[in-house]
């Protein structure tokens, strides 16, 4: 038998995970007095004390809860398919946890390489492999191709949040405040880091920037999109609208982002995701 476990950057709370067959442990988050687990706090109030100028922290989940799943499922063969390992203590956090558990042989930690929506959907594929009693290396392997076809983009709209997380040179943030520019980010092939990739003056030409080298490399009907958010709904919806326009026949998700991701990203900020199906 196998178990999926995996955090809650894949945006499913516990229970939801659960209910899906599989085990979605929520990363930590801090906001001036209050600690609490990513999904778990309540947005209104999390968004309220970002506006009144507290600052968000994130960190992984506590490694006991993960040894405690891991003891949980000893006599199953356990995959735990984490957030890229470049942007959380997460993946790492993971294999401390399997060394502290005796059917460690048993456990192996993929690390996915990415976030949010296509880590998603790779935790759903392999969940839907495990039921069709796939094995281990079965489900490793379409992972591990998995993970080598997807790409995340990020535009931010407060600077502050990448500038606190060394993303962006202090003077290239106080550049991009003061004259509005859209920067946009793009997440490496190997998951570890932000990079820049290209800067804009309007959200719109981001957008087209973003869909002209898509069309570039072929990306079509073929792939899963995720337009994920904070707070920035109807902004995502005419993205949205734009990425169906430019690629007819795509599926696309439309998501708003946990307290850990708004903590890195900032509030407004708008990812646009794709995995390969």
């Amino acid at each position: 038998m196998v178990q999926i476990i995996t955090d809650s950057s894949v945006l499913y709370t516990e229970e939801e995970a659960r209910k899906a067959g599989f085990e979605a442990v929520p990363l930590c988050v801090h906001i001036g007095d209050l600690e609490g687990r990513d999904l778990q706090i309540d947005m209104k109030e999390f968004y309220h004390r970002i506006e009144a100028g507290q600052i968000p922290m994130s960190s992984q989940p506590p490694i006991g809860e993960v040894v405690d799943l891991y003891e949980k499922y000893q006599d199953s063969e356990i995959i735990n398919i984490a957030i890229a390992d470049g942007l959380s203590g997460t993946y790492y956090g993971a294999c401390s946890a399997k060394e502290m558990v005796e059917n460690r042989n048993k456990i192996t930690v993929f690390n996915s390489r990415t976030l949010c929506g296509p880590h998603r959907y790779m935790v759903e594929v392999a969940q839907k492999m495990k039921e069709a009693g796939k094995s281990v290396s079965e489900i490793l392997e379409w992972l591990e191709q998995a993970a080598q076809k997807t790409e995340s983009f990020l535009i931010p709209q407060d600077f502050s949040f990448l500038k606190r997380g060394g993303r962006l040179t202090p003077v290239a943030a106080a550049l991009g405040s003061v004259l509005k520019l859209k920067p946009v980010m793009k997440l490496t092939d190997d998951g570890t880091r932000i990079d820049k990739f290209f800067v804009k003056r309007t959200m719109s030409a981001a957008v087209h920037g973003i869909i002209n080298y898509l069309k570039e490399k072929g990306i079509g009907s073929q792939h899963i999109f995720y337009i994920v958010h904070a707070a920035a709904q109807e902004e995502a919806e005419n993205i949205r609208s734009m990425l169906e326009k430019a690629f007819p026949g795509l599926e696309t998700h439309l998501m708003e982002l946990s307290p850990v991701f708004v903590a890195q990203g900032g509030p407004k900020c708008i990812a646009i995701q794709y995995i390969e199906r």
